[in-house]
């Protein structure tokens, strides 16, 4: 839909999908293909290495300026992704985050290793049950990020994320595409076979030796890493894979349905979209 709107309009895309930024994982993350890339001019899609985590403060400041940069071409750009808190970092922005201690870091990862994720998350359902009930609590990294906070400030990070809304020098119009539940769950089950036969295995295989770094801890990845220290077999991995992503899809849903700015239309329907813009 992206494309068809972004050709329509002469206009170039940039993805807020906080994955298909990095080029080691294109296949899980169901990035853009070079066939379409090639149909319009795509921006933070496999532009990075795992290895360059790019976090949503940084998204922001780097999106802002290539919107800025592409306006001097283009009278529109279109937008898409699914990563709720980079789109909020872009239009509203953040408030600055405290800088954390290297020992409290360190303490707070022996904490994680000895005590594991129910440890995690019962300590930001303590402290910050607002986080807790939009993050993704199966990622350790989120959740160690924001006890750090919580620990260094004292205050909620929740309390880090209300900034007054950015002021922006362009109009911004919300689209959210809507599709019946169970069709989009059959579409979510019969994508996973799709990644598969694409080389998702070997994808996520060759990637085992970094599977602690934040970009992997991704649905997609994260189920296959068990499979490959034979923790369970590959069909039980293909499952955790199809429930987790079922759940993913509700999460956003859940987010972007709190926005009242966004106008829902068919996820078939782009021309519902053009006749607003």
């Amino acid at each position: 839909m992206a494309i068809g709107i972004a050709k329509e309009l002469g206009a170039e895309i940039i993805s807020f999908d906080s994955r298909q930024f990095y080029q080691e994982i294109p296949i899980g993350t169901a990035a853009p293909t070079e066939a379409e890339r090639s149909e319009v001019p795509h921006h933070f899609i496999l532009d990075r290495s795992i290895h360059q985590p790019l976090n949503a403060a940084d998204f922001a400041k780097e999106a802002l300026n290539q919107i800025e940069n592409l306006h001097q071409k283009h009278d529109q750009v279109v937008l898409v992704g699914g990563s709720g808190l980079y789109i909020k970092a872009l239009l509203e922005g953040f408030d600055e985050m405290p800088d954390i201690s290297p020992e409290l870091r360190e303490s707070i990862q022996q904490e994680y290793a000895d005590k594991g994720l129910e440890f995690l998350q019962s300590e930001i359902q303590a402290q910050d049950p607002n986080y807790a009930a939009e993050v993704d609590l199966q990622n350790p990294q989120r959740l160690m990020r924001a006890l750090e906070v919580i620990r260094e400030s004292g205050q909620p990070y929740s309390s880090f994320r209300k900034s007054s809304k950015r002021e922006l020098n362009f109009k911004v119009q919300h689209f959210g595409l809507s599709m019946d539940r169970s069709k989009l769950y059959d579409r979510i089950n019969r994508r996973v076979g799709i990644m598969v036969d694409l080389g998702l295995i070997e994808e996520a295989q060759a990637l085992i030796d970094y599977q602690d770094i934040n970009a992997l801890q991704t649905v997609g990845y994260k189920e296959l890493f068990p499979y490959f220290e034979g923790k369970y077999d590959l069909k039980t991995a293909l499952e955790e894979i199809r429930k987790n992503s079922r759940r993913y899809a509700k999460r956003q849903i859940t987010w972007f349905k709190r926005d009242a700015s966004i106008n829902w239309v068919e996820s078939d329907n782009w021309q519902a979209i053009l006749k607003d813009l």
